[in-house]
């Protein structure tokens, strides 16, 4: 509820630091453009709605909130004479949105002086032109030069995900090309056997017999369970003895395959019980083969299904084949980026993922909370410096799903804690930084999804909270707009 006091008068405008340097005839020509309003206790007006007034305080208390997630978080309490808020924006005209960028409400009955939005841009500009261009290249410049510092920062993410792609693509593709070859080998000493095998003097019972035990063989090596080092070199002795005393030359050659496939002297008793003692090692070499065969074609498809999950993950975190707003699995987004920066771990760092997978999915820009995830991510394993564990872990809380990045590095000095998510505060060196990692980090957390970031740190156990709402915005376009 508004009262109208008397009208405004020129002298008690002077009197404000704001007008202090005015002509009589410009705080007379104010007066008669603005007015004065006494405010009861309550909210004056709220964050994003339509900017159209400009206040400036001539008594009382007033208090300006932003919204962070389902919170009003207070940025400013004072009974200040002068203070200003609302519309002073309002210069710039349509080239921004024009709408409040924070909250305010009043705590006690308090008196404004009062402008709407268009005469405070008109005054603006007819009395101070050269403070207008000013400003206004000031701020258009200002926001420029963020939004090119933050395109750089996402090259420099790109950048290392391609080197961390391109090196986990280029191990499964360089051992597919070396089992190719092998076992193109492999092919041609079968076809060599096998015409020795079709030309000797065996018979058809024999043949059937051989072509049984190399399917059992194949099946074998398709269930062998991986033995440890010492476990294999054990059973490696122990078919190499066995071969040696059934007279088969280089059994030294042929044991480490068989072992490979889970072949062990039970089989090769099954083998021997089958086929003519003179048939013996040729039916073992042909099984070697097989068997070399099956492995190499086992390496293959494990290479080839290495890199086809490397580029469905590239194709989840880029999403480019998505809509930019839906409904997604914070999981599957999750394991896409920690499969994009896994070549960047590197062996001294341990990645545990504690995923609870009850959780529902919810509705988010995918694309840029993969962007969060890099930056917490890549903080942290530069942060451990090589050496540590970074433990992933999602829950939910009170109607929020929550995912926390948990590092084991040193943790962030207390003096730096509250200057981290700042644009362009950095503790890395020239160069290697650009400081709008965390800030468009909790932008995106913050502005654009409604939810919280934080930090919770001591050495050896540091901890980034994201917490995202489960449900959307009303309406997620104009929300985008307004952050």
């Amino acid at each position: 509820m508004t009262v109208r006091p008397p009208l405004c008068d020129p002298d008690e405008l002077r009197t404000l630091f704001l007008f202090e340097k005015l002509q009589p005839e410009q705080l007379a020509q104010l007066c008669r453009a603005g007015r004065t309003e006494v405010v009861e206790p309550g909210p004056v007006y709220a964050e994003g709605e339509d900017a159209t007034c400009f206040y400036v305080l001539l008594e009382g208390t007033l208090v300006t909130s932003r919204r962070v997630g389902a919170d009003d978080v207070e940025i400013n309490r004072t009974s200040q004479r002068g203070v200003y808020a609302g519309a002073f924006q309002a210069y710039l005209g349509d080239r921004v949105p024009q709408l409040y960028t924070n909250s305010m409400r009043v705590t006690e009955p308090s008196r404004f002086f009062v402008l709407t939005a268009a005469e405070f841009a008109r005054i603006v500009h007819e009395w101070f032109p050269m403070a207008v261009h000013l400003l206004e290249g000031l701020f258009f410049g200002n926001q420029q030069f963020q939004q090119r510092v933050s395109q750089r920062e996402r090259l420099l993410a790109l950048g290392s995900l391609s080197a961390g792609l391109t090196h986990e693509l280029n191990n499964p593709a360089a051992a597919s090309l070396r089992a190719t070859a092998a076992l193109r080998e492999r092919v041609a000493g079968m076809r060599h056997k096998l015409k020795i095998l079709a030309g000797g003097p065996y018979r058809q019972a024999d043949l059937d017999a051989l072509v049984g035990i190399q399917e059992r063989a194949a099946e074998r090596v398709a269930k062998a369970e991986q033995l440890s080092p010492l476990d294999a070199s054990d059973q490696e002795d122990a078919v190499s003895d066995w071969l040696e005393d059934h007279g088969i030359r280089e059994s030294w050659v042929l044991a480490p395959v068989f072992v490979q496939a889970g072949l062990d002297e039970e089989w090769l008793d099954q083998v021997a019980a089958a086929v003519e003692e003179e048939l013996l090692e040729s039916a073992l070499r042909w099984l070697n083969y097989t068997v070399e065969t099956e492995l190499l074609m086992n390496e293959i498809e494990d290479s080839t299904s290495r890199i086809s999950g490397l580029v469905n993950a590239a194709r989840q975190y880029s999403q480019l084949d998505r809509a930019p707003y839906q409904v997604v699995d914070v999981h599957e987004l999750l394991e896409s980026t920690l499969q994009m920066l896994g070549g960047k771990f590197g062996s001294g760092v341990e990645v545990v993922r504690e995923f609870d997978h009850t959780l529902p999915r919810i509705p988010a820009y995918p694309g840029e909370l993969n962007q969060v995830w890099t930056n917490l991510i890549d903080n942290a394993v530069a942060a451990m410096d090589g050496s540590g564990t970074l433990t992933v872990r999602t829950s939910g809380d009170h109607g929020r799903l929550v995912v926390d990045f948990l590092d084991t590095g040193p943790g962030v000095p207390p003096e730096i804690r509250s200057r981290i998510f700042e644009p362009f505060f950095t503790t890395k060196p020239v160069g290697q930084g650009t400081g709008l990692g965390l800030d468009i980090s909790w932008r995106i957390v913050v502005n654009k999804h409604h939810g919280d970031l934080e930090v919770e740190s001591q050495p050896g156990n540091t901890r980034f909270r994201v917490r995202l709402p489960l449900t959307a915005a009303a309406d997620p376009d104009a929300e985008e707009a307004s952050a």
